[in-house]
């Protein structure tokens, strides 16, 4: 974490949210986002004696900052990914086969440090859309450049001479990104998903009843909650189902068996989210993985289930019980 006592720290710091914001959609990597952002501060506080107000302001030169070190970051990296592009749906009972490189996965994030308070309910689903897994996996097709126009442009709305100055480029070059971006979304666009909305009764009804037939091992109930078309994955395995009837069979698996499991509520990548937790032989509940839910239509149409649970405790914290 950047920590400073001066002024300048504190005045840099407030920015921090959003920045994570953006370098996660650059990144795709909850992990990495925060290392980027960290030396984004910590080279902004290096060098503030060196800030010009008179060239740019302190947002634009702190996201000038940012994009260069995700830049820099993503020069070598091969494109982050979910299940689904890694190859065709398994049937239930397949083999999970070996884990897919850490590297390779598109990661979680919490809302808490990816999405920048707002008064408005507008920018707020658009910034709960765009942190969207399948959104930023969408994302990680463009090339680095064009991936930070189309969110500077389309995500944060920055002007068109505004991100020119930032790239150092002409407000020509980036209209030319942009539209590229744009053909490249389109021809790739994510699943679509109902905005997740906390405080509606209908998205709340079906988290309660999805929460209660998980924990009570109704098979049916369960399914019954979920499109015809779902999918349901399990990072860091490339196995992944798609179909109600494929994920009926893959639960009622005894070896699979999630029973005596819970779930308790967590806010990540703008969907609705839980910590799974088992029990361990002394009967404390541990976590287990972290699910993260599409809904549409109010039926869920997508379940992605991040095994590694030792890892994103440190991101998201120890499972509290909560509602939504």
């Amino acid at each position: 974490m950047f920590e400073t006592s001066t002024d300048e720290g504190a005045e840099l710091e407030r920015f921090r949210t959003e920045l994570t914001g953006y370098c996660y959609r650059m990144l795709g990597s909850g992990f990495e986002a925060e290392d980027a952002v960290q030396e984004t501060l910590v080279r902004a506080w290096r060098s503030h004696d060196r800030y010009d107000e008179r060239r740019a302001s302190l947002r634009t030169w702190l996201y000038r900052i940012a994009t260069n070190v995700c830049l820099d970051m993503l020069r070598s990296a091969q494109r982050r990914v979910l299940a689904m592009d890694l190859g065709p749906a398994a049937r239930a009972g397949a083999p999970l086969g070996a884990p897919v490189a850490d590297q390779r996965w598109i990661h979680p994030i919490p809302d808490g440090r990816a999405l920048p308070a707002t008064d408005s309910p507008e920018e707020l689903a658009v910034q709960r859309e765009t942190i969207r897994l399948a959104f930023v996996a969408v994302l990680q097709h463009l090339p680095p450049r064009q991936r930070a126009v189309l969110i500077l442009r389309d995500v944060l709305c920055w002007p068109g001479g505004e991100v020119a100055q930032l790239l150092e480029t002409t407000v020509a070059a980036v209209n030319s990104s942009l539209q590229r971006a744009r053909a490249t979304l389109r021809a790739n666009e994510p699943t679509p998903s109902d905005p997740w909305r906390p405080a509606d009764p209908a998205h709340q009804d079906l988290l309660d009843r999805y929460c209660t037939a998980f924990e009570r091992h109704d098979i049916h109930t369960l399914v019954s909650l979920l499109h015809q078309d779902a999918t349901m994955s399990m990072p860091p395995f490339a196995w992944w189902l798609r179909g109600r009837d494929e994920i009926r069979l893959a639960l009622l698996d005894p070896q699979a068996s999630c029973a005596g499991a819970r779930l308790w509520p967590v806010r990540a990548n703008g969907s609705p989210a839980f910590w799974q937790t088992r029990p361990d032989p002394a009967g404390d509940h541990r976590p287990f993985a972290l699910v993260l839910l599409d809904v549409t239509d109010d039926l869920i149409t997508g379940i992605v289930t991040y095994l590694d649970a030792d890892r994103l405790v440190p991101l998201f914290g120890i499972p509290q019980p909560a509602r939504w």
